[in-house]
């Protein structure tokens, strides 16, 4: 049997590790088989010596996010537990290789927004909270939940046109969603514009009643429930009725002109070349567009080449432009997401693996 210690500032911060109803604390003994015990501001993990050893580089982990910023996801101990008793994540989708690093160029409209603002451009001062995308209530903010999702963010902060895959529940839309409304907050845009085409998956709806708008509602609501989880029904209802938020079914922008405009384009592996062409082709003067999608998840024809692809091999190389790839690392849905995709995955390996044969 091996014993060790780790101290924390109080108590308070004890049970925020812990979580509700010691949900995290459960998690982190049910893995690792470590005993916690409570000894005033201290920890005490005994049990076998790697159990113990692994245990405390968790919770050390999980004590410095906790330091940093305030709150614990059950997503974040998942994957922190994961990759100290070597557990494989689920294999990244092979689209595009990503820079972190990169952040250049920021449009000079933009900087200057910055210098005015004396932010860098999420809402938060230089150098503190960095991560942080600051909403407009003032005592709320959402931030990144996984290195992924900061490179995701830092991406659409340094560049006007980010290409995002990667598996459902990674927060793709989400936090586009956030950047878009946190620009409108600090006054970089004017307008937010989410856009979705309307191809349904793998069954035919027929015909539905109403006029234009209602038809082609059930395929926008995806990011108008986006919406509607960062601010409230009546926000949104007021901002679309003013059109300061607008959602349109890629169809409906053959012809326009965004300027000042945060673009959002959703479900993009369900264009064609021709139609992302045309979409990207709509950003104007201080404009932003960010574009989505989840490559396994394509509902076009056999033949017909993903646009989503198409357009990350032809501008990935292109100045002002930055393609990430998010994985299952990256899920923040409930728990088992992340189980159902590395199911889907290993079977679709599987199948490829056959098929060579």
């Amino acid at each position: 049997m091996s014993e060790t210690t780790l101290h924390f500032e109080d108590q308070e911060q004890i049970r925020a590790l812990f979580g509700c109803q010691d949900q995290h604390l459960r998690v982190v003994r049910d893995r690792l088989g470590v005993t916690v015990v409570v000894r005033g501001d201290e920890l005490r993990l005994s049990g076998e010596q790697d159990q113990v050893q692994a245990g405390l580089k968790v919770l050390s982990e999980l004590q410095a996010i906790l330091r940093k910023h305030g709150e614990l996801f059950p997503t974040e101990v998942e994957r922190i537990i994961d990759r100290h008793t070597g557990v494989e994540p689920i294999p990244q989708l092979q689209i595009v290789t990503v820079d972190p690093s990169h952040s250049e160029p920021r449009t000079a409209r933009a900087e200057a927004k910055r210098a005015q603002n004396g932010t860098n451009g999420n809402g938060s001062s230089n150098g503190n909270g960095a991560s942080r995308i600051d909403l407009f209530d003032k005592a709320r903010s959402v931030r990144p939940r996984s290195p992924g999702q900061e490179r995701y963010v830092e991406a659409i902060r340094g560049n006007d046109l980010v290409f995002s895959s990667g598996p459902a529940g990674c927060g793709k839309t989400f936090l586009a969603v956030a950047m878009a409304l946190n620009s409108l907050r600090t006054e970089q845009v004017r307008k937010i514009v989410l856009v979705r085409p309307a191809v349904e998956a793998g069954e035919k709806l027929g015909f539905l009643p109403g006029d234009m708008l209602a038809k082609v509602n059930p395929y926008l609501r995806p990011l108008l429930d986006a919406l509607i989880d960062i601010l409230n029904y009546e926000q949104v209802k007021r901002y679309m009725e003013n059109d300061i938020i607008e959602i349109v079914p890629l169809a409906f922008m053959r012809g326009r002109t965004l300027n000042d405009t945060f673009i959002i384009l959703d479900e993009a592996q369900n264009t064609t070349a021709t139609q992302m062409k045309m979409f990207l082709t709509r950003m104007g003067e201080g404009s932003k567009i960010v574009v989505t999608g989840d490559p396994t998840q394509i509902d076009l024809p056999g033949s017909v080449k993903s646009g989503l692809a198409d357009a990350v091999s032809r501008l990935n190389d292109v100045p002002g432009v930055e393609a990430v790839r998010l994985s299952g690392q990256d899920i923040v849905r409930h728990r088992l997401v992340r189980e159902i995709v590395r199911a889907y995955d290993d079977d679709h390996k599987r199948s490829g693996s056959r098929s060579k044969n």
